[in-house]
């Protein structure tokens, strides 16, 4: 039985990522230039599953791997007889195994793996206190493990809330197109990224903030340029992802 917290934090996702007007056709206008009919595509931190239900309306298939229970019920409910997407109830990092995840009941956007002062970084940003009312133990499997099952992706989504960093860490080959959530208040965990990106292959970069849809850059950047440009970042800048291709 769901707590009313909990029922309000899922009403909050479910709208902030379904009821915008037009939001499916402009990911998909977006996303179509790394998704075709076809291509694998992870969605690792799927939560409600936006991304995912754009991909496979773009013709892909999908593993869309989520931790939170409240979060996977939901997409098990949502995408019911999807052949096209796996739902894998897990999180991803450096090793596999398990792991204490921080829930978030009304605000399950930023539940996470990361540490404390990742979280009290979230409160002295927000208007609002966030809680992290519950802690619950997690499997984790690697990237590598899920490519040993399912195969290198085309596409691959990180939105983990600042553990993006050790989900690299858990990969040991390139994978063509990646996205990976930044923050601006902690701008270093994404320079961590690129450079860890850049021990696997060489590629290009763009950045994209909130949730636009559109690159800051009309051109793909260096390494070198996208880590300049996140070094110059102020703490009141937006959040965003970056894409990284190689």
């Amino acid at each position: 039985m769901l707590t009313i917290r909990e029922r309000l934090g899922m009403l909050r996702s479910i709208a902030a990522y379904y009821w915008k007007p037009f939001n499916k056709r402009r990911l998909m206008r977006f996303y179509s230039q790394f998704v075709n009919p076809n291509s694998l595509c992870f969605d690792i931190g799927a939560h409600v599953g936006n991304r995912t239900n754009a991909w496979e309306a773009l013709g892909a298939k999908v593993v869309a791997v989520e931790p939170q229970p409240i979060c996977m019920n939901y997409l098990r409910k949502r995408f019911k007889g999807k052949d096209s997407i796996n739902l894998l109830e897990c999180a991803v990092g450096e090793k596999s195994g398990t792991a204490k995840m921080f829930v978030s009941e009304m605000t399950p956007t930023v539940s996470t793996l990361s540490h404390k002062s990742w979280r009290d970084t979230i409160n002295e940003d927000t208007s609002f206190e966030v809680k992290w009312e519950n802690q619950i133990d997690v499997k984790v499997v690697t990237l590598d493990t899920l490519i040993d099952q399912y195969g290198i992706p085309n596409f691959c989504k990180i939105d983990v809330e600042n553990f993006e960093l050790e989900v690299l860490k858990g990969l040991s080959q390139p994978i063509p197109c990646l996205s990976v959530e930044f923050y601006p208040a902690t701008i270093d965990n994404a320079i961590k990224c690129i450079e860890r990106l850049e021990q696997l292959g060489h590629y290009k970069y763009n950045w994209s903030t909130a949730e636009s849809q559109q690159f800051n850059a009309a051109e793909w950047l260096s390494a070198e340029k996208m880590i300049s440009i996140f070094s110059k970042y102020k703490r009141d800048d937006k959040y965003g992802d970056f894409y990284a291709i190689l």
